[in-house]
């Protein structure tokens, strides 16, 4: 049987190992968009660091979402009712598209992390996603590889922070936040504005933003003190400012909870006081920034806000955030509560 002899020519080994050498690069280089699902990443385990780039992404990505809205000027606002003092609770599509893109994105990449929105009853239709670039940190953070158990994290997101304020065109209130709590402490942080741009954030013990050293050197003080209160929920926090700070307090109205905890980190406000309850989302991110700085946020009942995911999302007893003097202060407060609530029992 005559048959042919086929010839098969050999590939150089240097061929073979420049192939090799260049998959090896490649997988390398795209480790961080790498989903967390992937041979890089330890199923029971998230990589803290990851999380922190994929939290800033978010916060920015959430922040385009907002800014298309605002100028295609077409915000679909409508009302979630009113507030516990009377003031309206709007909704605009741009809490929805920024609620769908900072959670899906999230989501895609660390699919078994507890995620807490504040608009978690919207249903997105369309899958929104992002990957992870670590050029999102500026070269001299001092972020290193972290792992946590996935059990421990929960991550509270603000889609949208100062709606009301989104639909006047008060721009400069608006933000989009990220939090990362581990076992009920938030140790990651991300403010960030999205009409200026500006991404403040803090992961405690490791590094902060150059943007949020910026406000802390950049900031002014006063003799009196300073405290800012909510502008629509604002509730009896001015007659407890007068009461506890002294009738020489200056009072900074703002809007957005995050707003008013940079005002307090940057020294233009010497606290932030809430006298009503406010939803966790809207001060986790703020809480770990101001830890971060050596700052304090507690309840007016002088109680650290526990972020677990099995607590209420509502903070019911208000808040104090300080960077200094904190327990002089809340000392005063608690005081002065206890006396207006004997009063009030002996009338």
């Amino acid at each position: 049987m005559n048959g042919r002899i086929i010839k098969i020519n050999r590939i150089p080994v240097s061929v073979i190992v420049i192939i090799v050498t260049c998959i090896l690069i490649y997988l390398y280089s795209s480790r961080e968009k790498t989903p967390a699902y992937s041979i890089f990443t330890n199923q029971n385990n998230v990589n803290v660091r990851k999380l922190l780039i994929g939290a800033i992404h978010a916060a920015q990505r959430g922040g385009l979402e907002i800014v298309e809205v605002a100028q295609s000027q077409d915000l679909k606002e409508r009302s979630k009712g009113k507030t516990d003092e009377g003031a309206n609770d709007p909704y605009t599509i741009a809490d929805s598209r920024s609620h769908c893109v900072m959670k899906q994105g999230l989501l895609r990449i660390f699919p078994r992390i507890t995620i807490i929105s504040e608009e978690d009853k919207e249903t997105c239709t369309e899958t929104s996603t992002f990957d992870l670039d670590p050029t999102v940190l500026h070269e001299t953070a001092e972020v290193t590889d972290e792992l946590v158990s996935v059990h421990d994290i929960t991550v509270w997101i603000d889609p949208l922070d100062a709606t009301k304020e989104f639909t006047e065109k008060l721009y400069q209130y608006v933000t989009t936040m990220v939090c990362v709590a581990v076992k009920g402490n938030p140790i990651i942080g991300v403010i960030h504005n999205p009409f200026t741009g500006k991404t403040a954030w803090a992961w405690l013990d490791h590094s902060t933003s150059e943007y949020l050293e910026t406000i802390r050197l950049s900031g002014s003080t006063t003799i009196e003190p300073t405290i800012t209160v909510s502008r629509s929920h604002a509730g009896n926090a001015k007659d407890l400012i007068y009461a506890v700070f002294g009738e020489e307090s200056n009072i900074l109205v703002a809007a957005g909870a995050g707003y008013k905890v940079l005002q307090v980190v940057g020294n233009n406000a010497t606290a932030y006081l809430h006298s009503t309850k406010i939803k966790k989302w809207d001060i986790c991110a703020g809480d770990a920034i101001l830890r971060t700085f050596g700052g304090k946020m507690t309840t007016l009942d002088n109680q650290l806000i526990d972020y677990g995911p099995n607590e209420s999302p509502v903070n019911a007893h208000g808040l104090l955030a300080t960077m200094v003097n904190h327990e002089l202060s809340i000392d005063k407060i608690v005081a002065y509560r206890q006396g207006t609530n004997v009063k009030s029992k002996q009338r």
